[in-house]
């Protein structure tokens, strides 16, 4: 018998598609900063390049570690936003790239000396050209691991989730949302980010009985 969780979510159905089991939880503003000056600190420049784009691009992880230099870099300097096509739903998908994701990319591609037609994330396993996904998890829960935060409630689905979170939660604009994690249905988006379930407990932590 097969495994359901065995290989990438981008290339079958995931066990889980419709429901809202094991939703994992989104960074929250400080743990962000948490992770970002601890990985400064030491010297991490790959680890800040990668974890700074996983929150400003919200893709997947299947797309994040398959990105290329000449994916987010025009006249050798990063742009300030990328297109790039879906794996899941071959739709294309926009995301914005804040100036410290570009000076950490930029310092990332000097530091590596990639060329206009690399992986961004090349592996260091000779059989891999990119960073697989599972290498991609590994590193993710090792920087929740580093600040504290209990593994089994993250995934590399919290990196996709955290800034549409912290969004919505701003503006409460839905549509902005869905147009940003490139969902063709805005059910799909009210069911990834959880909001009604939010909300419904917001609107309870206000109210005095």
């Amino acid at each position: 018998m097969n495994n359901p969780l065995k290989g990438s979510a981008c290339h079958s159905t995931p066990w889980n598609k419709g429901k809202l089991v094991g939703q994992k939880a989104p960074l929250r503003v400080s743990e962000i900063w948490a992770i970002r000056v601890r990985l400064q600190i030491f010297g991490r420049v790959r680890d800040l390049a990668l974890f700074n784009l996983a929150i400003d691009s919200k893709l997947r992880g299947c797309d994040l570690v398959r990105l290329r230099v000449n994916d987010l870099c025009h006249g050798g300097h990063v742009a300030a936003r990328a297109s790039v096509m879906q794996q899941k739903t071959k739709q294309p998908v926009q995301f914005e790239v804040t100036a410290g994701t570009r000076k950490s990319l930029e310092d990332w591609i000097a530091a590596a000396a990639l060329r206009h037609g690399d992986f961004l994330f090349p592996s260091r396993i000779s059989e891999s050209p990119h960073l697989s996904t599972r290498q991609y998890a590994r590193i993710v829960h090792q920087w929740f691991d580093e600040i504290g935060l209990d593994p089994t409630a993250y995934s590399t689905h919290t990196m996709r989730r955290t800034k549409p979170t912290l969004i919505y939660r701003r503006t409460k604009n839905l549509r902005a949302v869905q147009l940003l994690l490139g969902h063709t249905r805005l059910e799909s988006t009210v069911r990834y980010l959880g909001i009604e379930v939010d909300d419904a407990l917001e609107m309870a932590e206000q109210t005095d009985a």
